[in-house]
Parts: C-alpha cells; structure tokens; sequence
C-alpha cells in the first residue's frame, strides 16, 4: 500500500459522490445545513496553538475562543430552538480545544438551557437571559457537590424561604455541600450560575430545585460566595473551583419553577403535585441532550483519533523481512488495531445519530425508552471512543505524545466525558435495574439460532444480531431470577449480587442496537463503493464483539468450538477487505489536515513536523538549511 492510498485527496466525480454519500450517512443527510459553518470556523487564527502557555493562560484563552464562536453564529437561544445545532456545536470545537467545547456545553445546554425551559417566557427573567444570551456573562451549572458526587438527589445546599421578604436565602451548610468543579476559578470573569439547592419553607423540605445566582462580576466574586480553584488537571486549564454559598439572599424570581409548584397569593410556596423524584427529574431535564453532547465530542474526537493515525500509518515507513521502506499499514497487526476503531467510529457514529433522531422527534419530552437509550449511547460511546484515543495514539509511537497531534489532548478530554453528566458505571447500572424491571424481549434458546444458520455463517450480519440478542436476553432473565429467588435477601443484597451479569446485559442491549443502526446505515447506502465499504465495517464491528465474550457465547452454544477458533482469521480476512476502502472511509469525515493542524495528518508529515518544530527545510545533497 502507498501513501497516497490513505493520504491522496479524492479526485475522480465517483469519488466525490462516494465522499458526498458517506457525509450524508455519517452527518443524517445534515452536514451542510448543520455542521459546515460551525466546522468552518475551526479555521480560523483563533484557534492556532499556543505554546508556552501555563493551564491558567490557557483556560483563559478557551474563554476568548468560547466568545468568539458565540459571536460568529446564532444566539445560544436560537441554537437551543433547533437540538441539531446544539449537538453540531458539542462535536467541533473539542478538536481543537477541549476546554472550549466545556465552556460552550455548560453556558448553551446547562445554564442558560435550565433558565430557558423553566423560566424562558417570564418577563421577570428577561434580563438573565439577555446576560446569558449576548455572553455578557458566562453561565456555571452548579449540581454536584463535593460529598455526594453523581448523588445530586442527595445534595445538601440550601435556599430557604423568607415568606416575610419573598427572598431565599442560599448557604452551604457544611464541607460536604461545597459545589465541586463548576466554573468559579476566574474570579475576575462575569457569571450567572444555574444552582441546585434543596428548597425549604416553613420548615418543609421540598426537595432539589434550579436557582439562577450571581456568582461574579468584573470586579470579583459577589457578596456570600466563596471559591477556591480545584487542582490543575492535564491539558485542561478551566477554572473549576469548589464554591460555597454563605447567607447568599436571591429574590423569588430567581427561583426556576417552571411547573413544579407555585407561590400563593399571600406568599406561600407550594410545590407541583407528584413525589420529589419526579420535580428532581424535571428540574434537571437539561442533563438529557447534555448526554447526547458528550456523546457528539467524544465520537468527534474518536474520528480524529482514527482519521490522524490512518494517515499517518500510510506514510510511515518501517522495515519488513525481504522488503525496506514500507508503510506500517502493511502489517496486519497494524490494521487489525486501526481498523477495529474505525469500525468502532462508525458505529458509535450511528448509535449516535438513532438517539439524536429519537430526541428530536419526541421534542424534549424523553419517554422511558428513549431515557434508556440515550444512558446506553452515552456511556458505549464515551467508552468505546477512550478505547479509540489511547489505540491511536499508542500506534502512532512518541508522535502521539505529543499535543500538536491532537490524541494526549483527546484522551484528557474522554476522561473527563466518561464521568461527564453522570458517571458510566453508575448511569449504566441504573439504567441496568430500570431495564430488569421489564420483561425480556426475544425467544428461542441459543441451539435453536445455531440451527437457523445459512449459508453465510458468522458473515451474516442479521445472524450476528441475533447471537447478540440471546445473550442479552440471557442474562436479563438470570438477572431478574437472581432479583426474585424469593429468599430473605434485603434488595440491595439481591441488587449486589445481580450487578455486575446487569450491567452486561445492558452492554449488550446498547451494542445489539448498534448492530442495526450500523445494519441500517449499510441499507440506506445508494453507492456500490460505500455499501461495500459500510459492509466490512459493520462485519468487522460485529465479530469484535463476538469475540470480546467468546467463552460465554461457547459456553452458552450460540457459537460452537469451531466458530471461536475461527473469529480470529474471520477479523483478520474483514480487515484484508476494508484495506482497499481506507482513504474513502476517512474522506467522508470532512476532517482535514489543515483544520486539525496534526503534523503527522499532513500529506507529508516530515515537512510538517520540521515546520512546526522550526528546523526548517533540509536539503539531503548538500547538507543545506
């Protein structure tokens, strides 16, 4: 294989409509009405590398590009109108800075979202909005606390009303109810925060609801807040801080109450009708889109990843018995690593796009299943893609230390997404019991599907669906025995004991999903290149999972002893086919080496990492700079 295999620009129109088809797939037929501008603006000075900035310049430089992307396009109101922006706008700034695409998620979807959903038509709010709106002030999102972490049901800070001056009065009342990691480090930055506290009236405890709170001005903090910068983490220079709230008195407007209660006429607070549980749910509504936005970065950051390192790997050249100067991609081992991912991107990819579609058509209002869908893809996604990052950086060799070629970036960025709105394993596993409260879906054993095989084997993608839901139906039924065994069990000691095969079972369920989106994405393709291309790919997804619980599905009998031994060749023959597809498949990205400025994605990376290093360029003949 040469370089310009992976490397070349695609020429021919057959070209360009396969790249045209792949987009649409890729993008759900929005890229140009959605994507392109925001993309664009990638382009731009603002966003050239910084060297020799300490963390501190370099938060403070996200803010700059945060203000001028909020400048460049729609008001973060009009964005929050139309779900497909806001999630475009989650997947592209993460490219180039990962702090930016922070600061951009936590001011449109958290803060100035809450404010919108819950208090966006009263004429008392309009000057909050406007702040939030023009950027003005950024918006923190106030939730977790140092104490109880993802248990924002539990969170201890108060807002306790003053019928007598129609004011809440806002305190933390001890270590543990500290505000933990929200934006109050740069102390100097004007901000209007979204804070839960636990509302409390005539002595009742009303459970956790959305306030809006100034936290600074250009002149520092306001009266009552107190916050301390957390420590420095990699890559990332935000201003996280832990903030505490001392007698910080608000007016009752501030409240945002949406429809989960109402003051009396004489001033009395009465909360909505129903349990706290669901007014929580309600009040943190914003937390679902957020999902599907840490989802788009981390799928954005995992195309990156493949897109870099595939290019990269066709001009590297290596050594091989009987042959000198040959790309690394060559090897098998090489393409079995960056294929797998790139199958991975794809169908992260199309997980991604099935939520999206599903939020959007049910217009905010997120039904149970759509709550368990959107769990499932946030996690798969986020983990999947950390996966993705660390393979390709650790192909690439030292290249992929360094931060010029985006991946040490990008792996601090998926650790910070895996425990993002929630937690992985803690939103898995309770989207795990929510899914063990139903009954499971499917019949037949795993002997009967064996024996319903064609001629195709473990090539047909509709028969490796179903090898994936037997498993996922067999451990939802073993998991809700063990719930039910009818012994003297307390239900946290059967919940213990069941959790870890449920959050299997849910893996399984999100990756069953997965399967059909990619499936889908196979069939709706119009071009032979691209259907070909899709097919391996999806194969190639499939078998990898096969293979990752191979001794469960021969333990089981839904794969038979010569069907294990077999998985390995099988993955390894896909890869062979998706080999020929390699160019076409990244090319439909619209990622290029320009608008990730990744020496080693350049089409000649020597001269690209001689730029940037300021070495110059070499003249091999004579020895001249």
């Amino acid at each position: 294989m040469t370089s310009t295999t992976v490397s070349g620009p695609a020429e021919s129109g057959e070209d360009d409509t396969a790249r045209a088809e792949l987009t649409r797939l890729l993008f759900d037929g929005a890229y140009e009405d959605v994507h392109a501008d925001i993309r664009a603006l990638l382009l731009d000075p603002v966003f050239d590398a910084r060297d020799g900035l300490s963390l501190p310049e370099a938060g403070r430089l996200s803010y700059e590009r945060s203000r001028f992307v909020h400048g460049r396009i729609e008001r973060p109101l009009e964005i929050l109108k139309n779900p497909r922006r806001l999630f475009a706008l989650a997947e592209w700034p993460a490219l180039l800075d990962v702090s930016t695409f922070s600061l951009l998620m936590v001011h449109y979807n958290l803060c100035l979202g809450t404010v919108a959903e819950h208090g966006g038509d009263r004429e008392d709010l309009k000057d909050y909005l406007e702040e939030l709106d023009s950027l003005e002030s950024f918006g923190p999102y106030m939730a977790t606390e140092l104490g109880y972490g993802n248990n924002v049901a539990a969170l201890r800070t108060e807002a306790v009303y003053d019928r007598n001056t129609e004011t809440f009065v806002i305190d933390t009342p001890d270590p543990l109810a500290q505000k933990y990691m929200s934006y109050s480090g740069f102390q100097d930055v004007p901000k209007v925060a979204v804070v839960l506290a636990r509302l409390k009236a005539e002595g009742k405890d009303h459970g956790v609801y959305p306030f809006v709170v100034r936290i600074s001005d250009a002149a520092g903090l306001c009266e009552g807040i107190h916050a301390v910068p957390c420590p420095e983490k990699p890559v990332q220079g935000l201003d996280n801080g832990l903030t505490r709230f001392e007698q910080v008195r608000v007016e009752r407007r501030n409240l945002l109450l949406g429809d989960m209660g109402e003051f009396t006429r004489d001033g009395a607070f009465r909360p909505a009708a129903g349990n706290q549980r669901k007014r929580f749910l309600k009040a943190m509504s914003r937390i679902q889109p957020g999902r599907l936005c840490v989802s788009g970065a981390a799928v954005g950051a995992g195309r990156a990843s493949v897109y870099i390192a595939l290019r990269y790997a066709a001009q590297r050249l290596t050594n091989a018995p009987g042959r000198n100067d040959m790309p690394v991609l060559e090897y098998r081992s090489h393409q079995l690593s960056l294929f797998t991912q790139l199958a991975k991107v794809y169908a992260m990819t199309f997980l991604l796009n099935h939520a999206k579609r599903r939020y959007v058509s049910e217009a905010g209002e997120v039904s149970a299943e759509l709550n368990v869908l959107i769990a499932l893809t946030k996690t798969l996604t986020t983990w999947e893609m950390t996966e993705t990052v660390a393979v390709c950086r650790e192909r690439c060799g030292a290249q992929g230390i360094f931060s010029a070629n985006r991946m040490a970036d990008y792996g601090s960025l998926l650790q910070g997404l895996v425990t993002a709105e929630g937690d992985n394993q803690v939103l898995l596993a309770t989207t795990a019991g929510q899914m063990l409260a139903r009954p499971a879906a499917g019949t037949g054993t795993a002997a009967e599907r064996r024996a319903e095989r064609g001629p195709d084997g473990l090539l047909d993608l509709g028969l490796l669906a179903g090898i994936l839901g037997e498993r996922e139906r067999s451990l939802h039924e073993e998991g809700r025995a063990r719930m039910t065994d009818g012994d003297d069990r307390t239900y946290f000691e059967a919940w213990n004991s069941t959790m870890n095969s449920a959050l299997a079972m849910a893996r399984t369920q999100a990756v069953r999903v997965t399967l059909g989106c990619f499936t889908d994405a196979v069939a709706e393709a119009h071009e032979p290149s691209v259907r070909a291309a899709l097919h391996e790919l999806a194969l190639l997804y499939a078998l990898t999972e096969l293979q990752r619980d191979a001794g469960w599905y021969l333990a089981q009998g839904a794969l038979t002893a010569h069907e294990v031994r077999a998985l390995p060749a099988l993955i390894d023959e896909t890869c062979t086919r998706v080999l020929p597809h390699t160019a076409l498949l990244i090319d439909g990205f619209r990622l290029s080496p320009e608008l990730l400025r990744s020496p080693i994605a350049a089409d000649d990376y020597v001269s690209a990492f001689q730029a940037l290093t300021g070495a110059g360029p070499f003249a091999a003949a004579t020895g001249e700079r």
